[in-house]
């Protein structure tokens, strides 16, 4: 789901980096909102390395392979922090391993980061009626889960088939990008069955964990 170099125009990649400014500010805004800011600043360095790294994590889902993103369960534990942590990871993941790229380094984490932090809210309805149990909170982790990735192959979607670059055979492209996204469909299921084990494991061991849904 990471768009490389050299696929959108430079106005988008620039209008990516345009939208990711205020989502940042907004997102820090909310964090030095906390009484204690820097408390969970281990908890999102943990979630932002297994971002970094779960990306090689390759599922087959013929006739091509899909990789966990995990920005549900980020969005999930962590919060208004899942943001940034997505974005981090994507800086790295693009400088070390050339996956995605830094001119597309903005709108990656808007395809990544906004449906994280709608995870994060559709989390925190687990509480709207009663202190939440084990089978609610695995409930709306596998939703968290689930509905971030489909999200984000939407916004994939829209994205790459909108500003197709000059140079490419527009009907290929849009068939490759077709079935990649399609291929994210059994993804969402593994996601949010996975943030839903997860979640569930912390409200278990480590409830705090949890605290900001």
């Amino acid at each position: 789901m990471h768009i490389p170099d050299g696929i959108l125009p430079a106005a988008v990649c620039g209008a990516g980096y345009a939208a990711t400014v205020p989502i940042i500010w907004y997102s820090v805004r909310k964090i030095n909102q906390e009484a204690n800011p820097r408390e969970s600043i281990p908890k999102a360095a943990i979630l932002t390395a297994a971002f970094f790294v779960v990306s090689w994590i390759h599922i087959p889902v013929p006739p091509t392979s899909v990789h966990l993103v995990l920005n549900g369960l980020l969005g999930a534990v962590l919060g208004y922090y899942a943001f940034p942590a997505i974005l981090i990871g994507l800086f790295f993941q693009a400088v070390m391993f050339q996956h995605g790229g830094l001119t597309t380094l903005g709108v990656n984490a808007i395809v990544m980061g906004v449906p994280a932090l709608l995870a994060y809210h559709i989390f925190r309805l687990r509480n709207i009626r009663r202190e939440a149990g084990r089978i609610t909170t695995g409930i709306f982790g596998f939703l968290a889960g689930s509905c971030a990735i489909g999200l984000s192959a939407g916004l994939f979607l829209v994205i790459l088939v909108s500003f197709i670059g000059a140079g490419f055979d527009v009907e290929v492209e849009r068939a490759a990008i077709y079935t990649l996204a399609v291929a994210h469909v059994p993804l969402m299921f593994i996601e949010g069955t996975f943030t839903a084990l997860v979640t569930v494991f912390l409200h278990r061991v480590r409830p705090r964990m949890l605290d900001y849904a």
